[in-house]
């Protein structure tokens, strides 16, 4: 049985038949519970998955808990919170609290997290991973609990509801700001490598060069974390060499890593923008009170937060039909010129 027709048809009992555990069981899998056998709980969770088992009903009920579950896999003071903002502004308009989770790595969530929140039974869940595993998936599927990724850091299946931003037109404007102020010498420290939004906003990158027809020295591109401590280290080797070999603009793939970038030019007294032109990206509050202020790319991170909760809210409150597309959404970046980019020296 494939179809949401054939799936409602599927009772409990058959279920449990079917499982061979009894109907109790059923339940406190379905719910959560911890009380179930590792064992027994596969074998159920695999024949909700084999019969295409859909709980009926959703939206705002007595037994969904009036909240949105907010999850990141690791909280930044600064970027963090405007996402928060976002999911909370949204919350407040429909009635709703906000429950906030830290869990797994930058890729998907611990099965800790999966069991908590069949208990916790939120409206919907927004989560800022680069993905979530098939199997996860499918036990949110089967309890009714809908689910956004917020991607600035990935790239979802495509049957994930997402919404992320322009990473490679970010890259791009990025990169022609620095040509266009006659620099020929640019550098670029992206994100980790096994991120889509670090290889994008490098493809971004390379556009602009090849489409200027300058050359791209591949020792010029570097992988680090997104944190200060990444941008400073990759910082270091590229302006650890003659003035006259080094790069005369950085383009740092998260603000956080420009910060390192502008420390590690100040330890070799070397002046921004007079020097080394940088530009950032995400255009934290921060940016604009730093010395220089810190041109860098808008990457509407509230903006996002905001529509993944609308998303979750409306996908609880009218689930998609089966043959309905995947609700993604990609949202513009922008260039923000300020004080940390200038000619090059003559």
């Amino acid at each position: 049985m494939s179809t949401d027709a054939a799936a409602e048809r599927v009772t409990l009992a058959d279920l449990a038949d079917e499982a061979g555990v009894s109907l109790s069981t059923i339940s406190k899998v379905l719910n959560g519970r911890a009380d179930v056998a590792a064992a027994t709980r596969a074998r159920v969770e695999h024949v909700l998955a084999e019969r295409g088992y859909r709980r009926r009903g959703g939206g705002r009920s007595e037994s969904r808990a009036e909240l949105i579950e907010l999850v990141f896999h690791e909280l930044d003071p600064i970027w963090s919170m405007e996402v928060i903002d976002g999911v909370e502004s949204v919350a407040k308009e429909h009635g709703l609290s906000v429950v906030l989770t830290v869990s797994g790595t930058r890729h998907s969530p611990d099965p800790d997290w999966v069991e908590g929140v069949m208990r916790r039974r939120p409206v919907g869940v927004v989560l800022v991973f680069s993905d979530l595993a098939p199997e996860y998936r499918e036990q949110l599927h089967a309890r009714a609990i809908p689910f956004v990724i917020v991607d600035p850091a990935g790239d979802p299946s495509p049957d994930a509801p997402s919404v992320g931003s322009a990473n490679w037109s970010g890259g791009l404007a990025a990169t022609r700001h620095l040509i266009e102020l006659g620099h020929r010498r640019i550098a670029a420290i992206t994100g980790p490598a096994d991120m889509m939004c670090s290889l994008a906003r490098i493809d971004g990158y390379r556009s602009a060069m090849n489409s200027a027809g300058l050359p791209i020295d591949e020792s010029w591109i570097r992988f680090g974390d997104f944190h200060v401590s990444g941008g400073r280290d990759r910082a270091r080797e590229l302006l650890d060499v003659p003035s006259s070999e080094r790069p005369t603009a950085i383009f740092a793939g998260s603000d956080m890593q420009a910060l390192g970038v502008l420390e590690a030019a100040r330890e070799r007294g070397i002046r921004v923008p007079e020097e080394l032109s940088v530009v950032g990206y995400d255009d934290i509050p921060l940016a604009a009170w730093l010395t220089p202020k810190l041109t860098t790319v808008h990457q509407p991170l509230r903006r996002m937060g905001e529509e993944a909760a609308r998303l979750a809210i409306r996908l609880a409150d009218s689930p998609l039909e089966p043959a309905a597309p995947t609700p993604r959404m990609d949202l513009a970046t922008s260039l923000v010129v300020r004080e940390s980019t200038a000619r090059p020296a003559a």
